[in-house]
């Protein structure tokens, strides 16, 4: 009981600084993955926090993720923006990654967007493709629901039949239909990292029905849901998946198929981030 306390407190105190510096009124909060930092730039009026400067904030060692809070307004939206995300593979608890999504949550976020760059495994799909996550697989022998349960959060056995919210899904399709971009739907798996997986076991993923592999995404989807609020994700497919890619996997590919596909990316958040409001209905 006493580290649920702990981290409770922990997070209290992030979200009360942050609203001293800004951050009171954010109506939703965006994770982005590696190489789409860059779209928290278009914020109007923002207030950059290194996360160094906000406690129990876990620091990020990835290129790709710059480890900013910034805080704005975009598309009349209040909007917080977790540039980067600290990973389980870096030596993190799933509790260290997710603190900061909590964080935003507790502060009074209504939802989250979260992105990642993912690994192709469905045999249509292209690198520089974006896929909405329709469902996820969680592989990585953690989980943000292990542990001492704090009884001012809600209970730990949350329902997650709809964690990435139909609703919203279904204006992101919209949203795509309505700019011309295509978008891809399906599964996003995550494993632990840091290790690119093997050929067999991206046969053993498409097997299990993913169509997309990542090291991010499912312990911070599943913290937020934990906290009511409700969820939608966006894979970026920056490589084909080992076995399937002809090339030797590495993460500068990661980050040169993110910069191709930004603009389409910041599209469709500038589009659809408005339109998710109105149907929010997240209780705390």
């Amino acid at each position: 009981m006493e580290h649920s306390t702990r981290e409770f407190d922990r997070v209290a105190q992030a979200a009360e600084q942050i609203a001293r510096r800004g951050g009171a009124g954010i109506e939703l909060a965006l994770v982005l993955g590696s190489g789409l930092g860059p779209f928290a730039d278009e914020l109007t009026d923002p207030t950059v926090i290194p996360y160094q400067e906000l406690p129990g904030f876990p620091q990020p060692t990835v290129p790709g993720h710059s480890g900013r809070l910034v805080l704005g307004t975009i598309a009349g939206v209040r909007v917080a923006v977790l540039q980067g995300r600290a990973h389980y593979y870096e030596g993190h608890s799933a509790a260290d990654a997710v603190r900061p999504l909590r964080t935003l949550i507790t502060l009074g976020a209504q939802g989250v967007v979260v992105t990642n760059a993912a690994g192709g495994i469905h045999p249509e799909f292209a690198v520089g493709d974006l896929m909405l996550i329709s469902d996820h697989l969680n592989l990585t022998g953690v989980s943000p629901a292990i542990g001492p349960h704090e009884p001012r959060w809600p209970s730990r056995f949350q329902d997650m039949a709809d964690a990435y919210d139909p609703a919203w899904r279904a204006l992101f399709r919209r949203s795509a239909a309505s700019l011309g971009l295509p978008l891809r739907e399906g599964v996003y798996a995550g494993l632990p990292g840091g290790a690119y997986e093997t050929p067999a076991e991206i046969r053993m993923l498409r097997t299990l029905g993913a169509d997309a592999v990542g090291m991010s995404t499912v312990l911070e989807v599943i913290a937020a849901r934990h906290l009511g609020a409700r969820t939608v994700g966006i894979s970026c497919i920056t490589n084909l998946a080992a076995g399937i890619a002809p090339e030797p996997l590495n993460h500068a590919e990661v980050e040169q198929t993110a910069v191709r596909v930004r603009a389409g990316f910041a599209s469709l958040l500038r589009d659809a981030l408005p339109q998710l409001l109105p149907t929010t209905t997240a209780t705390r």
